[in-house]
């Protein structure tokens, strides 16, 4: 009986997370929201760079848009992301729409899921 109680005891505290310290990311589905750009403009034909996306509620495996097409992102919290900016994405003078997409869950077996979901944009200024 003591064996059977300890390991119902154990059970209980190892599924509710007991001393497990974590941050809950955002849900599925929640719209991100950008703040700044670091840096907010480039030299056209100028040498690639990395753009930093500040502002909240990135999921870990949101993706940055840079004119709408989605990049290889890295999630650094859920208020900041990074992409990579190549020469040839800033070769031309021009203005960019930056957004920052977090991705919507399939429906499980009864169906349902969220849509992904899109934060405003802000404008990248190649001079």
């Amino acid at each position: 009986m003591k064996t059977v109680l300890s390991l119902l005891l154990l059970a209980l505290c190892l599924g509710c997370g007991y001393g497990s310290k974590s941050m809950t990311p955002p849900a599925p589905g929640v719209a991100p929201a950008i703040s700044e750009l670091v840096p907010n403009n480039a030299s056209a034909g100028s040498a690639g760079f990395v753009l930093t996306i500040d502002g909240s509620k990135f999921a870990g495996d949101a993706k940055v848009n840079w004119n709408g097409t989605a990049q290889t992102t890295s999630v650094m919290a859920t208020g900041q992301a990074t992409i990579n900016v190549t020469s040839q994405m800033i070769a031309s003078p021009g203005m960019v729409s930056v957004t920052v997409t977090n991705p919507g869950t399939m429906g499980g077996i009864y169906g349902g899921g969220t849509a992904a979901a899109t934060s405003s944009s802000m404008t990248f200024t190649i001079n």
